[in-house]
């Protein structure tokens, strides 16, 4: 039975970028953890690998996959599982999380996230891929909540539910994207707090922070794209807080994928988390 690897320190991490490799050497700042794309590291030998495996001696590491479509209806990928479990074994991360996604269909992969139906058969699929992914690893894993752009009809509980479900069912622990709550509710019209109110946050053991892009759909109505490219905004702020004040102190994340900055605008990001966090009791 694989084992929990939740072992992150209850600071602020990092998405890690190969033009950051020397301010994380020379001054990382409160930056007390890194997290990789497990899709990044699945190669064998060069430069990127030398320059994990050096900062691996200096922090703890999060790897999060991007790729293996857990909600996708066929079945997970084998080669996909083998290259994630050698990078697993080298690497000793302190964690790994997966989306509640897909991401394939009939051998094509699509470049994006998707959404699914929270139905028992999604349930029964999701819940049966994460034990093949867990068992695969040999290591627990953690679930991330999506961000969505709508919900589907036949939709049976409610996200919150669904989750709450998938951990205790197969023991994988949560990821919590507090963004991607905001991006969600705010796309289909919901309160992001009530979602925090029923999210199980007893299982949470990261949390991610990112940006993202506001347009308007063809109504004039706001459209939140989940974008990874900006600083946080300040209602994300206020729901981390209240995040923060319910379920103490977690590892925490902030994902800046597109656009990078220079790594100070990344480390003001951390900090401003790390100062949420400070006052918390563990």
């Amino acid at each position: 039975m694989p084992s929990p690897d939740f072992s992150l320190p209850a600071g602020v991490g990092v998405g890690y970028k190969a033009q950051h490799f020397n301010d994380l050497v020379n001054a990382p700042g409160c930056v007390s953890w890194l997290e990789v794309h497990a899709e990044n590291y699945m190669g064998d030998g060069g430069r990127p690998l030398a320059q994990l495996r050096h900062l691996s001696e200096r922090f703890p590491f999060s790897v999060h996959g991007v790729g293996l479509s857990i909600g996708g209806e066929a079945p997970l990928d084998a080669d996909h599982l083998a290259r994630l479990k050698h990078l697993c074994t080298w690497l000793q991360p302190a964690s790994f999380s997966e989306h509640l996604a897909w991401s394939t269909h009939e051998g094509a992969f699509l470049n994006d996230l998707l959404p699914l139906p929270y139905t028992e058969a999604t349930l029964t699929r999701v819940c049966a891929h994460i034990d093949q992914l867990q068992e695969a690893i040999g290591r627990k894993m953690m679930l991330e909540n999506p961000s969505t752009y709508l919900a589907f009809a036949e939709s049976e509980m409610e996200e919150t539910d669904f989750l709450a479900e998938i951990a205790r069912r197969t023991g994988c622990g949560l990821l919590l994207d507090v963004n991607n709550v905001y991006v969600a509710c705010t796309n289909q019209q919901r309160d992001p707090l009530d979602y925090i109110e029923h999210f199980p946050l007893s299982a949470v053991h990261e949390i991610h922070l990112g940006g993202h892009d506001e347009q308007s759909d063809e109504h004039g109505d706001r459209l939140l794209i989940d974008s990874h490219d900006a600083e946080v905004v300040d209602p994300v702020w206020q729901l981390y807080r209240e995040t923060i004040r319910r379920a103490g102190r977690r590892p925490t994340l902030i994902e800046w994928d597109a656009d990078i900055p220079e790594y100070p605008v990344l480390e003001a990001e951390a900090a401003r988390a790390a100062a949420i966090m400070e006052p918390v009791a563990a």
